[in-house]
């Protein structure tokens, strides 16, 4: 059903409403309408990597980690199965009266906020740092997500709009100051491809001020880029509570009846919270009129009618319950799982291991037998968790297999009475006793993540934001002395973050692998790539620093020094690098106009001796351009599977938008000087040519 179909429906439907009952469908938690057939409806519900809080679901890696495969066309498959098992819950909980939160088809995923700042504990829910693969991948899961049918399959949301990522302790009352370059280049880009490109159904507003104004109520963003420059058709719903903020926190109005009323006037439909109950003292305080109701009442019944909720027969009725988690879903979460991880080190081609040639081996670290550090955040339950313990077990299984955890993930309790404050000896025993040592490290949703659901640890976390980027101090020791006491130690970080294991254990690891939230059998494919049953081809989609490298301030909002863009130094691992266990070779890189865009074309041959995927990566860079631009700038992405002495065509489409440089005043104009692009996989640094050992090759466009 066409947008305006649905809005012609939602125009009669509304008219036969009272002023009381259009405001009363306003709120998140919509109650029934009996008389007009309409049923309770609850908009929140989550879908960041699997239908989340409510029961059994697929869980997938974390979005970083999705991020991480840079594959576009395997994340609409895992968009597409989502909305699947958001269809199959839906069917049994209208079957059964079930109309509660997290029940309803109107995801408010994904987040296509930027991760400019590595400390932010909301990063991992992110495609990363740079805006051309959030953009890329953002679009791929809404289209998953909403489906190509005659009704929308579920809908999604693209959030926080606009201009955030943190810190989460002050996000209530922040104001996140950022020139119009800043917004143009990098924030906003995500948001415009998702509305003009993908079409998604719904856009969530930020709870902080951007450059003054509360997002959620914001004449630049709103009116004037999103309604009327990019003509977006579709629903408009602040966070969960930041109407409130904008009275409590901003102080931007007099009242809580006032907030509503400035959000309402200025395009938000749908308040997550409580204050558009004060919908009608504005009303009848003449702060609003009755039409602007009625646009926002129609904005959102329209999505319900383009979900077929108003159908004699539902769309999509016949999807069974036994879709959740199923054996085919599972099978592409372990593929996006092997997808996910970036090998970042492998000291003179150390990995992969031959399970039948070790005699023993440890799994060893305070994630080892963790399904939470699964998980991520925003997560459902999946079925079967395979750890990483599990998965070692299940691939080495005819090794001694030594399990330890060796520490908890930051607190340390010396004398602990109940016993488990305290484990680093039996961890450095583990290790010592086995052949190989798996160190599992890193994080989890209840050290990084949303303010109010992490813990606060006073030396290495607050509201969900990390202070540092090593690893908590009671890790770091365990660290240390499994290398010590274990020749042979394999580094394995679950973290939605990047995480410097520090000097000492980089140096002596034979190898080290970024597994984030790697999902539901995500210990599987972590134990088959160190076995080599697969050849890697994750790629970093955020800058790795060194943690005691000088960050600028978390509050300021400038791109200057930050992300692969603008940096200013040498990192620790950049942005798009990542090993695989056999090498590629690029030839014939030729580029060519199309419509407005340019297509390049490089042929890529596997010069391994293994099978492989190849994360072919092609980037912008610009001479004598009066507008500052950026180092490099990402600007295509394929994955391309080849085996041993098999070489293919390549060829990558760019929008010709992603070419153009940004001015002072957010304008997208034609550079200067020459446009130089790179293909290869990697970005053109010298950094990521020496860690691969390879180089790109370049085109130059004019």
């Amino acid at each position: 059903m066409k947008y305006s179909d649905a809005l012609k429906k939602s125009e009669l439907l509304v008219q036969k409403m009272t002023v009381e009952e259009k405001i009363s469908q306003l709120l998140y938690n919509s109650p029934a309408i009996e008389r007009l057939g309409i049923n309770e409806y609850n908009w929140w519900n989550e879908a960041l990597h699997g239908v989340a809080r409510a029961g059994t679901a697929t869980v997938f890696p974390q979005a970083i980690g999705l991020a991480a495969s840079f594959d576009t066309e395997l994340l609409h498959q895992v968009a597409d199965a989502i909305s699947t098992e958001a269809r199959a819950k839906y069917n049994q909980s209208v079957k059964y009266g079930d109309r509660d939160i997290y029940k309803g088809l109107t995801f408010w995923s994904p987040n296509v906020n930027i991760f400019r700042d590595p400390r932010w504990g909301r990063g991992q829910e992110t495609f990363g740092e740079d805006p051309f693969l959030t953009a890329e991948m953002g679009c791929s899961f809404i289209k998953g997500l909403q489906g190509e049918g005659d009704f929308l399959k579920s809908t999604a949301c693209a959030k926080h709009f606009a201009v955030h990522s943190g810190p989460e302790g002050i996000r209530h009352g922040f104001d996140a100051q950022a020139s119009e370059k800043d917004i143009r280049e990098t924030y906003l880009p995500a948001f415009e491809f998702a509305v003009k490109k993908a079409g998604v159904m719904g856009i969530m507003g930020a709870y902080n001020r951007t450059n003054g104004q509360p997002c959620c109520a914001h004449t630049h963003l709103m009116q004037d880029i999103l309604f009327d420059e990019w003509g977006f058709k579709g629903y408009y719903v602040s966070d969960c509570g930041a109407i409130s903020d904008i009275y409590a926190n901003h102080h931007y109005t007099a009242s809580h009846t006032e907030s509503a009323a400035v959000a309402l006037k200025r395009g938000c439909d749908l308040n997550c919270g409580e204050i558009y109950r004060q919908l009608i003292d504005a009303y009848e305080e003449d702060m609003i009129t009755e039409e602007e109701i009625d646009a926002a009442a129609q904005r959102v019944f329209a999505i319900r009618f383009m979900l077929g909720e108003f159908e004699n027969e539902r769309p999509y009725y016949d999807i069974p319950y036994s879709k959740l988690d199923c054996e085919e879903h599972k099978a592409l979460n372990l593929q996006m799982a092997r997808e996910s991880l970036v090998l970042l080190k492998n000291e003179n081609g150390f990995l992969p291991l031959s399970p039948e040639k070790i005699s023993s081996i440890a799994a060893v670290g305070p994630n080892v037998l963790s399904t939470t550090a699964l998980e991520g955040n925003y997560h459902g339950r999946a079925s079967e968790y395979i750890t990483v313990a599990d998965g070692i077990r299940r691939v080495f299984g005819s090794s001694q297999v030594n399990v330890a955890e060796g520490s908890k993930l930051a607190h340390e309790k010396l004398n602990d009475w109940d016993g488990f404050g305290n484990m680093r000896s039996t961890g450095v025993a583990a290790a010592a006793a086995s052949e190989v040592t798996v160190l599992c490290l890193g994080l989890d949703r209840t050290i990084e993540g949303e303010e109010g659901c992490s813990l606060d640890i006073a030396d290495y976390c607050e509201k969900g934001d990390k202070k540092t980027l090593f690893l908590p101090k009671t890790q770091q020791r365990l660290a240390e002395e499994v290398c010590k006491n274990c020749e042979n130690v394999i580094v394995v970080v679950m973290a939605g973050s990047q995480i410097d294991v520090g000097e000492t254990v980089r140096k002596h690891a034979k190898a080290i692998i970024q597994a984030w939230y790697p999902g539901g059998v995500g210990g599987l494919a972590i134990a088959e790539l160190i076995a080599g049953k697969y050849s890697p081809s994750g790629r970093l989609p955020l800058t790795f620093y060194y943690g005691d490298a000088p960050l600028p301030d978390f509050t300021d909002y400038s791109m200057k020094g930050r992300t692969y863009r603008f940096i200013e130094t040498e990192p620790l691992y950049p942005f798009g690098y990542g090993l695989s266990y056999t090498s590629f070779e690029y030839s014939g890189a030729r580029a060519e106009a199309k419509d407005g865009n340019t297509v390049m074309h490089v042929t890529v041959k596997n010069t391994g001796k293994v099978p492989g995927a190849e994360t072919v990566q092609v980037y912008a860079k610009y001479t004598d351009s009066r507008c500052v631009t950026p180092n490099c700038q990402l600007c295509g992405i394929r994955k391309v599977f080849l085996e041993p002495g098999e070489s293919r065509e390549v060829e990558i489409e760019t929008d010709g938008y992603w070419l153009k440089a940004v001015n002072n005043e957010g304008k997208r104009i034609e550079p200067d000087g020459e446009i130089i692009l790179y293909v290869g996989g990697h970005q053109p640094d010298p950094l990521s040519e020496k860690l691969s050992g390879s180089k790109c090759i370049s085109v130059k466009l004019r």
